[in-house]
């Protein structure tokens, strides 16, 4: 088959060449953003640790110490908020962090500080320093 004209010359158009800059598309790093769209993943609760989280709020609701709650799932975490009124910061947090997984563990409260109050890598476990139930001492 002959060559085609085009072929056997020899072309002093510099060559293009592809360079892999890390980003699975092209032209994706090259912009700073991609032309395409991106399916964030977002860290979610389970429904059993939802259950978890609700059943303590219920308790908590029933006793009249929590009044609302919020959930927020992030790309790096999951948040679940409890508000004593609706219009406040929360006071408690229990955050679902998969990055902590094997160091400090998954779950981790805080309260309305950010100061940990417990982690660790059982919910059921972790969500126990918001069940305790403080003695008074009295004075005698």
């Amino acid at each position: 088959m002959p060559e085609r004209k085009s072929d056997a010359q020899p072309s002093h158009a510099p060559k293009l060449q592809l360079v892999n800059c890390g980003a699975e598309r092209p032209f994706e790093s090259a912009f700073g953003a991609s032309h395409y769209k991106h399916t964030v993943t977002q860290v979610t609760f389970e429904r059993a640790e939802l259950n978890l989280l609700l059943n303590l709020y219920g308790k908590k609701v029933a006793a009249g110490e929590w009044r609302d709650y919020a959930l927020d799932f992030l790309p790096r975490k999951a948040i679940f908020s409890v508000f004593r009124r609706a219009s406040e910061i929360p006071i408690y947090r229990v955050e679902k962090i998969p990055e902590l997984v094997r160091r400090q563990g998954l779950y981790v409260v805080l309260n309305a500080g950010g100061q940990i109050l417990r982690r660790g890598h059982q919910l059921d476990r972790v969500l126990r320093v918001l069940e305790t139930k403080f003695k008074v001492i009295g004075v005698e």
